[in-house]
């Protein structure tokens, strides 16, 4: 039986209510800077995972553009834009305090430390795991080992009595598999498909509903 459930936090707990290129076009516009991709974002977004905040990220993004943007400022309107926007999935609020009785619960997710704090803050969620990780805070993002290997210490389980549950095959599934935990994958409607590295899969509107009773099966 798992000693741990380990989350994800972006579109496994908690979305936004609208769609994030236009939240990040919203930002761009704000503050004079030239549009960006999405698929642009989080390639620069997935080179900068331990960062403190969101700047070099979009430093990233800006370099060679010739705008006179300032990173700082688009990064600070993109986070306020996400805040706003940002509700957790119906019924994970019980969910989490319900496995707490059963297990030690925690979070780990990739980000600048100040984006991804400040989401946990917005939602009320400061005290909702027994331990909670941003990558920004650590030597490494997901899906290096060492990023997981950092959560299952702080819950103070081995990682094979620990199960990660998130939504992205690279960082989240493959990620804690490698570092010797297993991995429940959150589908999405407009995701990939279900990933053979995955012992269990959950639509992203059901977790709540599903979830605890895979992980209740588990041995």
């Amino acid at each position: 039986m798992p000693q741990a459930v380990v989350f994800d936090l972006d579109y496994t707990l908690a979305v936004p209510r609208r769609d994030r290129a236009t939240i990040l076009d919203e930002a761009t516009t704000a503050t004079d800077a030239p549009s960006l991709t999405r698929d642009a974002y989080l390639e620069a977004h997935r080179r900068n995972l331990t960062t403190e905040t969101r700047e070099p990220i979009f430093a990233d993004l800006l370099e060679g553009t010739g705008t006179d943007a300032d990173p700082a400022a688009v990064a600070t309107a993109y986070r306020e834009t996400i805040s706003a926007s940002l509700e957790p999935l119906p019924g994970v609020e019980s969910m989490l305090a319900a496995l707490r009785d059963e297990y030690r619960v925690g979070l780990l997710t990739n980000g600048p430390v100040r984006a991804q704090r400040d989401k946990l803050e917005t939602l009320g969620w400061e005290d909702a795991f027994d331990a909670a990780l941003v990558t920004g805070e650590l030597e490494a993002g997901k899906p290096d080992p060492r990023a997981f290997e950092a959560i299952t210490g702080e819950l103070g389980v081995d990682p094979a009595d620990a199960v990660y549950v998130g939504d992205e095959i690279e960082a989240d599934v493959r990620g804690a598999t490698k570092a010797g935990m297993r991995a429940i994958q959150v589908l999405l409607a407009d995701g990939p498909g279900p990933d053979q590295r995955a012992i269990a899969h959950v639509e992203q509107r059901e977790i709540a509903a599903t979830l605890p009773e895979i992980v209740a099966t588990l041995e």
